[in-house]
């Protein structure tokens, strides 16, 4: 500063006058809120101490002047009754206690004590304080206007979580405090995911002659947050705090005027590193405050800074009391006088100037036009509590007063000269006491004393003659369910103009991508990760997953493995071309079975069609036409009805088939051995043995499916895991067994059926079939014996597919095979469909 200070115990030893009520138990900060220590002290005689009245918080004298002005205006409350008050320093430095509060409060160049000794044991603070004064024990009537501290602990980790910022930093004041806010708050950020980066604890004192030293503090100090990734960084402590970081990051520039242009070469790689954008989340004891040694201090550093504050608003007439405040009409009001000179940077008249180099006050300077760091016109969160701190005592007095009107003592004039209330009867008034203050809001305290509210949350909003203003973006709700307590408006938020994007991000590495998990780094916080490929058939679809997950039910997983993407229905239907394919054919040896059985009924008189049974022949006909029909019955969706027959259905018309060609068979070899003299198998030869066999195996065949239908039939399923991408809609077999008896007895006949007219194929018999019979019965064994491994190793539309193909092809193996030949003579060669042509040699084998 340009202007010699006066000594300032010149101020009035009091403010209030004899007689009237002492309010002796509200703590607020006027005096040495920042020391600046030139040289390292050597011994407490060496201790010298230049205090620096910091301007913004004379507000807090102010808003008690100011709500102690409108209780004695107010007929209402403590009527005939006028309110004073003493001033106490809470600073933690007891010879600053001693030396500061008594030079501010006395008129005399003596230090006589002016307080009462214990008034410190009724305290009602505008603050927060040290956990141990939540003891109800040693601190029975301890008070404050300052929301719950473990409120604002949740309120930090939920707005951290919204801007999912996990890597952050912490600075706090080197003192007991500061470690019990860490030791507070870092099992919580743990608990939520969240790490700190670094820790950096702000000192009281720097050694400004030693520049070894100065260099080593900016090493340590400027490296640990502005070379961090951590883009959001927590500010606890005090005002000091503040204040201290600001200094941290004008150092640069205060070492350039202190050692000259020799060191420019030295800090020129701090500053361009303080121009980094960062966000500062400063809880609501810190006030954006500076000293006006500071006053060159560029505050865009701290633009688009969030915090938290008390729940406050500004008080009707404040502003105006404020506009009327002046060094001359502030009578008894001493410490005016030094706010005043040192916020304008002037000399009062009538102070003595003795190097007469500092311009003199005017008392025409205004206070709107001073910037908001080192005074503000509306009242601040801090003044706003001291604001109710007062009109809470106020109440509980006049609750007190009323509880007295027949035994208070009157002086000559009727008024009331004195209201000594012990401290007790003042606790049991604050526990219960709540009322409306001047601007509407509800004060009560809680059972800690604390005061019952939450926190707004504020935007640092800066501007380049270094004033700000504080726009709340959001509020913090302790009446909530705690996952909705705290409120955020992004679009109301600016933030620092150099930060690379914005809402910016604060990790330890980049977010792992949909698609990846993260992966501990050995020897690493668990913030920091590195990011592996989610294994096959599992998904992360968010961001920074610690495990990949499985897909629900009827869903499988993209390409990116991001997301999961409802599986399509996998069966095989007629529109698709497979379906339409296998139906056609089906339709297709349908109609040439149908064709094939009218030509047989249009000639069924000619030798050919009368040739061995025609009757037999025509069942044959009849049971390969619906065996080409069934395999429709495969085709489309699967549903209750086509699951229950058709395997069935398919399994039975097939053994029909097979049993009339074993039939077929059987009576070719019966009719050669009846025609040997005296052979006993004469009595078999007739259509009745023909028509035995294929009751018999077909009834043993109905037999399966009957028990199998009892047992375990079929039924609709969904298989939702053999393929990736679609879910199965398919028939389960219900018995598995059962099905692949009803096949094997099938195969069982066709073995049988392709033995005996294998044997038979040459036997000199003019109606022998036995040689057609062989072929189709070796077509139809290898359709089969190929099937069961192809089918085994399918799934789905596939699946069904290699079994209507089998049905199909077996099918087609008999009909070709076996009625070909006859059609080739029925249709083009009719001249050879004659008894005589037919007739042949026979030559028998003895």
């Amino acid at each position: 500063m340009k202007c010699p200070r006066n000594n300032p115990s010149r101020f009035p030893h009091q403010w209030y006058q004899p007689g009237e009520i002492l309010i002796g138990g509200i703590v607020t900060h006027v005096g040495c809120d920042f020391q600046i220590i030139p040289f390292q002290q050597q011994s407490d005689q060496d201790y010298k101490c230049e205090t620096i009245l910091l301007t913004k918080f004379y507000q807090h004298i102010l808003a008690l002047v100011f709500a102690i002005y409108e209780i004695n205006e107010n007929p209402r409350i403590l009527s005939n009754v006028t309110l004073g008050f003493h001033i106490f320093d809470s600073t933690t430095v007891q010879k600053w206690i001693y030396r500061i509060t008594l030079d501010l409060l006395l008129t005399t160049h003596e230090l006589v004590p002016n307080y009462k000794c214990g008034t410190q044991k009724n305290m009602l603070s505008y603050g927060s304080f040290e956990s141990n004064v939540d003891d109800p024990t040693g601190h029975p009537s301890f008070y404050r206007t300052f929301p719950k501290e473990a409120l604002q602990y949740e309120g930090i980790v939920q707005l951290l979580q919204h801007f999912m910022w996990k890597w952050i930093g912490l600075i706090t004041m080197d003192d007991e405090r500061g470690d019990r806010f860490l030791q507070t708050l870092e099992p919580m950020l743990s608990r939520n995911g969240i790490c700190a980066a670094f820790t950096e604890k702000a000192a009281r004192q720097v050694r400004w002659d030693d520049i070894d030293f100065l260099t080593n503090y900016l090493d340590n100090s400027i490296g640990n947050f502005l070379d961090s990734k951590a883009n959001a960084i927590i500010l606890y402590g005090e005002t000091a705090t503040m204040m201290w970081l600001a200094t941290i990051f004008f150092m640069p520039t205060i070492l350039n005027n202190l050692y000259g242009t020799a060191y420019v070469e030295r800090t020129s790689a701090y500053v361009e590193r303080t121009s980094a954008g960062k966000v500062w989340i400063a809880t609501a004891q810190v006030d954006f405050a500076f000293t006006l040694l500071q006053k060159a201090f560029d505050i865009q550093i701290f633009h688009g800074a969030l915090s938290f504050s008390i729940l406050s608003k500004d008080p009707q007439g404040f502003r105006a009391f404020l506009q009327l405040l002046k060094p001359s009409s502030a009578k008894g009001n001493g410490f005016i006088k030094d706010f005043w000179e040192q916020l304008f940077d002037c000399a009062l008249p009538g102070f003595v100037n003795p190097e007469g180099s500092c311009k003199t006050c005017t008392e025409e300077e205004r206070l709107e036009t001073v910037p908001a760091p080192f005074f503000e016109m509306s009242m601040t969160d801090h003044s706003y509590s001291i604001y109710n701190a007062v009109y809470a005592i106020a109440h509980a007095l006049h609750l007190f007063a009323s509880s007295r009107t027949k035994n208070r003592a009157m002086d000559n004039q009727g008024s009331l000269a004195s209201l000594n209330v012990q401290s007790w009867k003042l606790h049991s008034l604050l526990q219960r006491i709540a009322f409306n203050n001047t601007v509407g809001e509800e004060v009560a305290f809680n059972e800690h004393g604390e005061l019952e509210g939450g926190f707004d949350i504020t935007n640092l909003v800066t501007f380049p003659n270094n004033s700000y203003v504080r726009v709340k973006i959001g509020r913090l709700e302790p009446q909530v369910s705690l996952r909705k307590r705290i409120i955020i408006h992004e679009d109301r938020i600016q933030w620092n103009r150099h930060l690379p994007q914005v809402p910016p991000s604060s990790q330890c590495n980049d977010n792992c991508m949909p698609g990846y998990s993260r992966k501990k780094k050995e020897g690493e916080k668990f913030c920091c990760y590195s990011c592996d490929r989610c294994p096959e058939g599992k998904i992360s679809d968010k961001e920074d997953m610690d495990y990949c997950i499985t897909c629900s039910e009827g869903h499988y997983p993209n390409q990116g493995q991001d997301q999961c993407l409802p599986k399509t229905a996998n069966f095989l239907s007629f529109p698709e071309p497979m379906g339409i394919i296998l139906a056609f054919t089906a339709l297709s040896f349908s109609l040439i079975t149908a064709l094939v059985f009218m030509s047989f009924i249009k000639h069924q008189d000619t030798p050919i069609v009368k040739a061995n049974n025609r009757n037999l022949t025509y069942i044959l006909l009849i049971s390969l036409f619906l065996c080409f029909l069934c395999s429709l019955l495969f085709i489309g969706q699967p549903n209750e009805v086509t699951c229950l027959f058709r395997q069935m259905t398919f399994t039975t018309v097939f053994c029909v088939a097979v049993s009339s060609v074993l039939a077929k068979t059987v009576t070719v070899v019966v009719a050669f051995m009846a025609s040997k003299p005296g052979n006993l198998f004469r009595k078999w030869v007739g259509k009745q043995l023909a028509y035995y066999i294929v009751i018999s195996c077909c009834f043993f065949q109905i037999s399966i499916c009957t028990f199998w239908l009892g047992y375990s039939p079929p039924f609709q399923d969904i298989d939702t895991h053999s393929l990736r991408r679609e879910f199965i809609v398919q028939c389960n077999e219900g018995s598995v067994t059962m099905f692949y008896c009803a096949l094997g007895y099938i195969g069982f006949l066709a073995t049988v059926c392709f033995i005996v007219a294998f044997l038979a194929r040459n036997l000199p018999d003019s109606f022998n079939e036995a040689k057609f019979i062989t072929f189709s019965m070796l077509v139809f064994c290898s359709v089969w014996l190929s099937f069961v491994p192809t089918y085994l190793s399918t799934k789905g539309k596939d699946m069904v597919s290699v079994e209507i193909f089998s049905i199909l092809a077996s099918s087609a193996g008999l009909l070709g095979c076996i009625f070909f030949p006859k059609c080739y003579i029925i249709l083009l060669r009719p001249e050879l469909n004659r008894r005589e042509q037919l007739i042949r040699k026979r030559h028998y084998i003895l």
